[in-house]
């Protein structure tokens, strides 16, 4: 006898599936634990027992951010494990910036339909990141929407918390002029400018994500979806006080990240020709016609984090953080000024 399929899953969410698929990732997620995390996997909350020996004043620090629409390029490729990381990636690093460590993530996926397979490589790319970070993935929400999202689509949003004891954070309060502005590679776009890389690439040029393009290594795919990096583990390398201010260059780029974290009183120099520009950046300005000032303001550069110390740490630190003198800091308003 065949068995009736409910009406929920007539109408497009299918619980007994959803259950079915959570239930496969618990090994997974648990490879991302450690004692502090409580509880089992599945509640209505995740629980976190923090350990802050040797903090003398531990603050909390929180943040949550997506992918954007480098999920269409997952999509045309139908790779979904580099978004996962990506979306972990982001968050660490967004604060990282004020000398935070990560201690525990939680993620969304909201999707027309749940796929197991395309799940089950979310949720690899979140452990996977979340081990890298020493950061325990302790819970989610997965939706089905059908009727919200085009078949076959998702979105992704994540929330992180860490913490850093009040006396090591990062506020950049310490920046003066003379300072030494220091730019740590990215590895291409990340998670930002998405949108009009699209447009030119796929629309305006009618290349395809397995496109061989001159001055790329990879297929124009597998470029757009390099992992963003995390760089929250070297930034932790450097002793506390050393670095003045430290700016995560995701949408915005440099010219309106590095404001977020600059004294009013001070503008940030960025000499462009200090560092070679990777080569998927010069293709969208060359073939998108874009103009060089707002190619600063949409992409990286080829600049993922920016750390500000004195001129008497930059050559140490720039060793420790593989890291090249980009610009340095002047009296000002508060804002990027760049050299093209």
């Amino acid at each position: 006898m065949t068995k009736k399929k409910k009406a929920y899953a007539l109408a497009g969410v299918d619980v007994d599936l959803g259950n079915l698929v959570k239930r496969r990732i618990q090994s997974q997620v648990k490879t991302t634990h450690g004692p502090e995390v409580l509880g089992k996997i599945g509640g209505f909350g995740g629980l976190f027992a923090p350990n802050f020996a040797g903090m003398r004043e531990p603050v909390l620090v929180a943040s949550v951010d997506g992918v954007g629409t480098k999920l269409k390029v997952a999509f045309a490729l139908n790779r979904h494990d580099t978004v996962g990381a990506d979306l972990v990636n982001h968050c660490v690093n967004d604060i990282a910036v004020l000398g935070a460590r990560p201690l525990f993530f939680l993620d969304y996926i909201g999707a027309e339909k749940l796929d197991p397979r395309v799940f089950g490589q979310l949720i690899s790319g979140f452990a996977r990141a979340c081990r890298l970070a020493k950061c325990a993935l302790i819970g989610g929400e997965t939706a089905q929407m059908p009727g919200m999202y085009r078949k076959g689509e998702y979105d992704l949003a994540g929330c992180i918390v860490g913490v850093v004891d009040r006396a090591a954070m990062i506020d950049g309060s310490r920046i003066k002029p003379g300072d030494v502005i220091l730019g740590l590679p990215s590895n291409g776009l990340h998670t930002n400018g998405y949108s009009l890389a699209r447009q030119i690439l796929f629309e305006k040029l009618r290349l395809k994500p397995e496109s061989k393009v001159e001055g790329l290594k990879l297929s124009l795919g597998q470029e757009l979806l390099r992992v963003h990096k995390n760089y929250q583990p070297s930034l932790a390398s450097v002793p506390a006080g050393i670095i003045h201010g430290l700016a995560h260059i995701t949408g915005g780029g440099l010219v309106d990240n590095l404001p977020r974290v600059l004294p009013k009183t001070c503008d940030a120099v960025i000499e462009t020709r200090s560092w070679r520009v990777p080569a998927v950046f010069e293709l969208l300005q060359r073939k998108g016609k874009v103009d060089p000032t707002e190619m600063y303001q949409v992409f990286n550069m080829g600049i993922g984090m920016v750390a500000i110390v004195s001129s008497k740490d930059a050559d140490r630190v720039a060793r420790r953080l593989r890291a090249k003198q980009i610009g340095r800091i002047e009296r000002g308003s508060g804002k990027t000024r760049l050299i093209l």
